[in-house]
């Protein structure tokens, strides 16, 4: 094991700046205890200079423990995703990971992961007689897999060895070399090192390969051992994630209910999911009230969250119960009991029994045959691993037959080029016309991409529903974005190659002074926003050397200087 330095000057962690490295994993790594007059208190931060905001500090310490009912003895790892007080600006690394990162593993800056490691045994020389204490790791990345088992790897040595140990494992994660997409990373920590590899953004982002040295993923879920209980309502599931429905999940412990909340986000691969979701939320969360709000059948048919929360306390049952949709676990969740689809009732609460608690009717048929490739892969002992790649490959094809056409259509909204001039105005994409887009269905409809398994149902009814949520309006913002994006770069490329020697012959020197500006704005533009080479933005400052020469002296300068 590694120890941090040893003279108390050396082991205080003192400037923002000599952590840069540890900044880009980890915002910082909290101790949470159990204190008999506090209840749950920060015990210890590090890096120590590393500032929370009083509700992010409650957040961390009330979501860091398994919920007192839940009666969690031992080890307990798991995840929750933790709003921030403010949005904050992205580091110079981060802007440069999420832009070549799969849309699942991008950064959002309103959250914080927090990668919890609880550990509670007895111990009658403690007042309570019980040991309570959790390592959260808290991230702006959404590496799973990768920080639960570092987490699982330094909370043991911590719990063993105190203080200095965290101080240690500080050190170690600021000689990390920056988060980089498609690259080996060598991740050295109290002595072992993680190797890993991000994915970049692709259709599939899991699948990772190397020498024989193993490596950790920084997101890994075995989905067919998650969704075993409830393959047969898969496709239910993936039309309420894919349309922002609420959902709830309900569990004993917050292991599994924040396992299945991560996955269910995860149905919907490769388009991101854009709604609120908590792994594991806590009545003491401080966006519970928000919530809690949505006490009656008729508030969810008015403004329905687009949230998947997880929970381990009754009490939820019973706040919850107007949620359309509840998951309700088994302690043996991925065992071979099988989930029914029930009704929603307030019965439920009394009962408590496991399955899917929803009225929601599907708009798409099952595909038959992936079920009943999968239950026979069962009945053969198939390996987990290949169900989970059969199960996830089903999943990217469905979006994927689902967001084709979408695809296709907005890009048709693109002017052609023919259009783009440099002495007019950047033209802007045409408007997303619903009506227009399901004309296109009849020729180039998900039927096209689906020859496999050729899902028939009410596909415009389920695009209908689509449109109205968060996961549309977010895909669409980005594509529309993006679409303006290349056309400003069009437009820029077309002014940098225009003939303006000859334009400003005999015109106004008002137009000329405003052509001047536009240059100007335009070239300001591109260090930000507009995706341009070196050699246009080149060419752009000699078009503005083009058009001042033209000009009288008096204004040759002004137009210099400013």
């Amino acid at each position: 094991m590694t120890d941090g330095p040893n003279n108390e000057t050396n082991t205080e962690i003192a400037t923002e700046n000599s952590w840069e490295g540890f900044t880009n994993w980890l915002h910082c790594i909290c101790v949470v205890t159990f204190d008999l007059e506090l209840g749950q208190a920060l015990e210890v931060k590090y890096p120590k200079h590393i500032h929370l905001t009083e509700q992010e500090t409650s957040n961390i310490c009330y979501s860091a423990f398994p919920d007192s009912n839940s009666g969690c003895m031992g080890d307990t790892k798991f995840v929750v995703r933790l709003p921030c007080k403010t949005k904050r600006v992205l580091k110079p690394e981060h802007a440069n990971y999420n832009n070549k990162c799969p849309p699942s593993l991008k950064i959002d800056e309103g959250y914080m992961w927090g990668y919890v490691y609880f550990r509670q045994v007895r111990d009658i020389n403690l007042p309570r007689g019980y040991f309570q204490k959790s390592v959260v790791l808290l991230s702006y990345l959404p590496f799973n897999n990768l920080f639960t088992e570092i987490c699982s790897y330094i909370a043991p040595e911590y719990f063993d060895h105190g203080n200095k140990c965290l101080e240690g494992v500080c050190h170690n994660i600021e000689k990390w070399p920056p988060p980089t997409s498609a690259t080996n990373i060598a991740l050295p920590v109290l002595g072992h090192v993680f190797q890993t590899c991000i994915p970049v953004n692709s259709i599939r982002g899991y699948e990772i390969t190397g020498d024989n040295r193993v490596l950790t993923q920084v997101e890994d879920f075995n989905i067919f051992e998650l969704f075993k209980p409830v393959l047969s309502h898969i496709h239910l599931l993936w039309e309420l994630v894919i349309t922002s429905e609420p959902i709830v999940v309900m569990a004993s412990s917050p292991t599994n209910c924040s396992s299945m909340v991560l996955a269910l986000t995860r149905l919907i691969s490769p388009l991101q999911f854009c709604g609120d979701y908590r792994p594991y939320f806590t009545i003491h969360d401080s966006e519970f009230k928000q919530y809690k709000q949505y006490t009656s059948k008729e508030r969810f048919q008015r403004f329905p969250p687009p949230a998947i929360l997880g929970v381990t306390n009754p009490f939820f049952t019973k706040t919850f119960q107007h949620w359309p949709h509840t998951i309700i676990l088994n302690d043996d969740i991925g065992q071979n009991s099988k989930y029914k689809l029930r009704k929603p009732a307030v019965t439920k609460i009394s009962e408590n029994s496991s399955g899917i608690y929803s009225s929601y009717k599907t708009f798409l048929q099952k595909d038959k045959n992936i079920i009943k490739k999968l239950m026979s892969g069962v009945n053969s002992n198939r390996p987990d691993e290949a169900q989970s790649a059969l199960l996830r490959k089903h999943l990217v094809e469905l979006t994927h037959s689902f967001m084709y056409p979408l695809e296709r259509y907005i890009a048709s909204l693109m002017p052609l080029q023919k259009d783009v001039s440099a002495f007019k105005a950047a033209p802007i994409p045409s408007p997303f016309n619903p009506e227009h887009f399901f004309a296109t269905l009849d020729t180039g409809g998900p039927q096209l991409t689906l020859n496999k398994t050729n899902i028939k149902g009410d596909w415009i009814g389920l695009y209908r529903k689509f449109f109205r949520s968060r996961n549309f309006n977010s895909w669409y913002n980005t594509r529309h974005r993006e679409l303006s994006q290349k056309l400003q770069a069009l437009h820029t490329e077309a002014l940098s190659k225009a003939d303006l020697k000859n334009w400003v012959q005999d015109r106004p020197e008002v137009e000329v002074v405003d052509m001047v500006l536009r240059l100007k704005n335009k070239l300001g533009e591109c260090e930000n926003n507009i995706p341009v080479s070196e050699t246009v933005k080149r060419q752009l400052n000699q078009r503005i050397e083009d058009v001042i020469t033209s000009l009288p002296e008096d204004l040759k300068n002004i137009l210099k200087i400013s």
